[in-house]
């Protein structure tokens, strides 16, 4: 399925059930660069935004690119992010026209040269890659990953581990890499609209109903207090030139 494409009917889950990356994440993203209320950032594959917002309430003015109408449309407003029709290797931006660029829970869907090449032309001292995984030394969330490799469709989390070596070799950069853990608490309602963002879980049909059994499943044995936690490790690669 074409990555511009494949959120278009799960923009609202995306929205309201991702989860957002730890502050310490995004002050590491942004450390040794300007004050935030002097830079402006390029967001690549935006979706519904949950990144640029935070680079947003720092300060930064921010230019959200994401291909799909409706992550777009089910973005919550921030009026220092505006938002632009584009892609990865063609964002339309000027040469040089951003102090940084950065990619949040995407760059696996266009870890490629022309990616890179665009994200060097466009900014002026840095690419940034936030992704979060799944921290499965944790019980709650080794479960929640068994499950969703029983339903996946696709390569996606292959593809996400892939994505990060690829960054880690950006050409004719200096790169760093840090880490940071969160937790993501949701009701029963929540656990399952996190499922139902992801594109590679199926969304009707019988495997939908299965899905949705399990996951309840889940809930039942590892909630506690009418919530489950999920742990993630978010993952800062910096390149800088």
């Amino acid at each position: 399925m074409n990555p511009t494409t494949r959120f278009g009917s799960r923009a609202k889950s995306y929205a309201a059930f991702r989860p957002s990356y730890p502050p310490e994440a995004i002050d590491a993203a942004l450390e040794g660069l300007d004050d935030p209320r002097a830079l402006t950032i390029a967001d690549v594959g935006a979706g519904t935004g949950i990144g640029a917002r935070l680079f947003a309430q720092r300060g930064a003015a921010v230019i959200a690119i994401e291909p799909n109408p409706q992550m777009r449309a089910a973005a919550q407003p921030h009026p220092n992010v505006a938002w632009r029709d584009g892609t990865a290797e063609q964002t339309g931006l000027g040469n040089a026209s951003v102090d940084a660029v950065a990619a949040c829970q995407a760059f696996h869907w266009f870890a490629n040269h022309g990616a890179m090449r665009e994200f060097r032309r466009i900014a002026r001292r840095r690419a940034i890659l936030l992704q979060y995984e799944r921290d499965e030394r944790d019980r709650a969330t080794k479960a929640y990953g068994d499950v969703v490799r029983a339903y996946a469709t696709d390569d996606t989390e292959a593809l996400r581990e892939a994505a990060l070596s690829v960054f880690a070799a950006f050409p004719q950069a200096r790169v760093t890499h840090r880490e940071f853990p969160a937790t993501q608490r949701l009701d029963r309602t929540g656990l399952l609209g996190r499922a139902a963002s992801s594109s590679y879980l199926p969304q009707t049909g019988p495997a939908a109903r299965n899905l949705q059994r399990d996951l309840n499943a889940l809930f039942d044995r590892h909630g506690r207090g009418g919530s489950v936690e999920l742990v993630t490790v978010t993952f800062v690669l910096v390149a800088d030139w």
